[in-house]
């Protein structure tokens, strides 16, 4: 590393003040705080020091995505091996078809994504922020693997600008910038976001005979119960679905990790959990009143919250520190409704089979009316305690 300082040393006085370069500092100074701690210190007021800055934060989080991302490669070719008729895929042979799939996609993510936070912090005369370090990783992961790169590179684009660089950058933003990407291709290219073919990976092969790729939560809602996997099949994430969203068990160790290290809520992961199962519940009890063949009434609510990307998405999504509340209660009942809605939606409407994105970016919304109201029972409440004193 002591090479790769030397370099940045070499070439500084080129890219600040007075250099020929200057106004390309931001470029220069984010390469320099990935690499290094920044040397930045405060000069006045009262700071809280800590020896963990932004940029650490966010490789914590990556580092909790990395188990699922690995799995997702796997299952990828797994599930495109199953498909054309290998029924016991060699191990390495489908990890490696699953990362010829994922990691170009992770490449378009990143370089499109950064390159436009790049010309914002340039024309802005700002740093370059970090937030994108999680979030060019979390795009290519709730994407079909064979989704065209163009139309990553569209919706990256569309999230980092519309969503978050509109409102002033990281930190600034009121939806989570990752799902907002999501939602614009489901939106705007429909077709390729929905669909029995659309979460497996064919690569343009003829699938066998009889075969669907459907998801479970399709098979389910269509009633098709002996096509719906086990809870153990479902919980270990050999299913079809998102580039890696599929793994309960593994996202739980990532949701282990970020708890353990204090960077993610475990009030919003647990009310969110607790959310979905309530919900499950609910459905559970009116099922015997309601004549449906939608099987999602009747599951185990364990079962359906292992399905699809609801674990994923209060996980790594619900959590955003930005998007998400910031009262300890707020986050109490912020997480509680993205795991009641996302059930709720997934359920009752079939136009969203994946419930649980549509459920976190209204919540992003009203998260700051939660803070709101939480912050005025608080001084409402100590108000009275001063008239009684």
């Amino acid at each position: 590393m002591k090479l790769f300082k030397n370099i940045l040393n070499s070439v500084k006085p080129h890219f600040v003040e007075g250099g020929k370069l200057e106004k390309l500092y931001p470029a220069y100074d984010a390469f320099e705080t990935f690499l290094f701690v920044p040397d930045h210190t405060s000069h006045s007021g009262g700071h809280i020091r800590d020896a963990i800055d932004l940029k650490r934060t966010m490789f914590s989080v990556i580092l909790a995505l990395l188990p699922a991302l690995i799995f997702g490669m796997w299952n990828i070719g797994y599930q495109h091996f199953i498909a054309i008729g290998i029924t016991e895929p060699a191990m390495m042979e489908a990890f490696i078809y699953g990362a010829i799939k994922v990691l170009p996609m992770i490449v378009v993510s990143y370089g499109v994504g950064l390159g436009i936070e790049f010309g914002f912090a340039i024309s802005r005369g700002h740093s370059v922020n970090e937030g994108y370090l999680v979030t060019g990783l979390l795009i290519p992961m709730i994407m079909p693997a064979d989704l065209p790169l163009w139309m990553l590179a569209i919706s990256v684009a569309f999230a980092v600008v519309i969503g978050k660089e509109v409102f002033g950058g990281t930190g600034m933003n009121i939806m989570n910038p990752a799902l907002t990407a999501r939602a614009f291709l489901y939106f705007a290219y429909p077709t390729v976001m929905s669909g029995d073919k659309v979460w497996v990976s064919l690569n343009d092969q003829i699938p066998v005979d009889g075969y669907s790729g459907a998801t479970a939560l399709s098979n389910a809602y269509n009633g098709l119960v002996d096509q719906v996997p086990s809870l153990l099949e479902s919980f270990i994430g050999t299913i079809p679905g998102s580039a890696s969203e599929t793994s309960a068990l593994l996202i739980l160790v990532g949701a282990v990790y970020l708890i353990a290290t204090g960077i993610g809520s475990w009030r919003v992961i647990l009310s969110g959990i607790l959310g979905g199962i309530v919900m499950g519940l609910i459905f559970n009890y009116f099922s015997g009143s309601i004549e449906s063949t939608n099987y999602l009434l009747k599951m185990n609510p364990i079962h359906q919250i292992c399905l699809g990307g609801f674990l994923f998405g209060v996980v790594f999504m619900a959590t955003d520190p930005v998007s998400a509340a910031q009262t300890n209660t707020g986050k109490w009942i912020y997480g509680f409704l993205v795991g009641l809605l996302g059930i709720l939606i997934r359920v009752v409407n079939p136009a969203y089979p994946e419930g649980i994105m549509m459920a976190i970016l209204f919540m992003n919304i009203m998260a700051p009316l939660i803070d709101h109201y939480v912050v005025s029972a608080n001084i409402n409440r100590r108000m009275k305690r001063v008239k009684t004193a």
